[in-house]
């Protein structure tokens, strides 16, 4: 069979040569490799804003791995920081911005022209369409506005992001007024990155599940919601992966309501539901616990065993989150090799 773009065939319901795998997380502190890139950019954000060392922590994963995409190196925060936002990541302590808390700090942000400050990123999608082989699809991305408003809000990284959640709940005006500035900014941002060549595009909404009903219909599908329907104006037509996590089963209402193409799937979600309940509906990616493949052995073969039950037209093999910086290439190795073994087999 011709090898074309299997993540895309899926996406564009079309059967796929084989079933597509990538990973969350791909590039990053489990290779040694990468480690040696971030020291030699010096600091987090010179290596988001690099275009060459970028584009090499993109394609590093993919030598070693038999992977069907290369997502983007890149952050969710480097579009509030293109909005205005002062943005710094401390040793230790994750990312630290001046917090948005207020009519007149909304005020201050810019809106969709923000996306215009962000060309390095637009640069490193260029050169990665270069260089892909012809079979991996280039994914793009940006952060859901509802995970993005939480950092902004709390000023950085926050276990409960109370004040986020409390100023959804209020419906504060400048809440509403802030998520209305993300929608608007995150549709160009992702317009900008599909006409420099991403073929796909995700939206991380990583703290999805801190919303109930009405709020989640409100700050987690809506804006999803209207930044799909932007894209298209702007004539993006590329497939949405929309990665809603902690949502449970309003993950059939999220692909419902939102458009999106596929809906990825956190670690808890059962295989029967994503078997049975949505791949009638929408394609599903993930959701293989990335513990999982820090354990490796019998937890990790079970693991892959299960998710190769879903129907591999419907389905992208991911994790339920991103890797961890402890886990053992040598585990993600064999985990990719068990996936292929299904190719394989026939």
């Amino acid at each position: 069979m011709e090898q074309t773009k299997a993540l895309l065939a899926v996406l564009q319901h079309r059967s796929p040569w084989r079933r597509p795998v990538w990973f969350m997380r791909q590039a990053g502190r489990y290779l040694d490799e990468y480690r040696r890139t971030r020291a030699q950019a010096g600091s987090f954000l010179d290596l988001c804003y690099n275009p060459d060392l970028a584009t090499e922590v993109t394609l590093q994963p993919l030598r070693r791995f038999d992977l069907d995409a290369a997502i983007l190196f890149a952050d969710i925060l480097l579009l509030p920081q293109a909005m205005g936002v002062d943005l710094s990541f401390q040793a230790g302590e994750g990312p630290v911005l001046s917090p948005v808390r207020t009519e007149a700090d909304v005020n201050r942000l810019r809106r969709e022209e923000a996306a215009a400050d962000l060309t390095p990123v637009y640069e490193t999608v260029r050169n990665l369409r270069a260089a892909l082989p012809a079979h991996v699809t280039l994914i793009g991305f940006c952060g859901a506005p509802w995970t993005v408003a939480t950092y902004m809000v709390e000023g950085g990284s926050s276990p409960e992001r109370l004040r986020a959640r409390l100023a959804a709940m209020r419906a504060e005006p400048w809440f509403d007024a802030l998520m209305d500035r993300l929608i608007e900014a995150s549709a160009a941002y992702l317009a900008e990155q599909v006409k420099a060549g991403a073929e796909v595009v995700q939206i991380f909404d990583t703290w999805a599940g801190d919303l109930g009903d009405g709020l989640r219909e409100k700050y987690v599908i809506r804006p999803v919601r209207e930044i799909i329907r932007r894209l298209r104006e702007k004539g993006a037509e590329v497939p949405v992966i929309g990665f809603a996590r902690g949502i449970g089963a309003a993950q059939l209402q999220f692909a419902r309501e939102t458009g999106v193409a596929a809906v990825g799937c956190e670690a808890g979600m059962p295989v029967s539901y994503m078997r049975d309940v949505l791949t009638p509906e929408v394609v599903v990616q993930g959701n293989l616990d990335p513990l999982a493949v820090i354990a490796g052995g019998d937890v990790l073969r079970e693991g892959v065993r299960r998710l190769l039950t879903l129907p591999k037209e419907r389905h992208i093999f991911n994790l339920g989150h991103g890797f961890r910086p402890e886990t053992p290439v040598e585990h993600v190795q064999e985990m990719v090799r068990l996936i292929r073994s299904e190719d394989d087999a026939g």
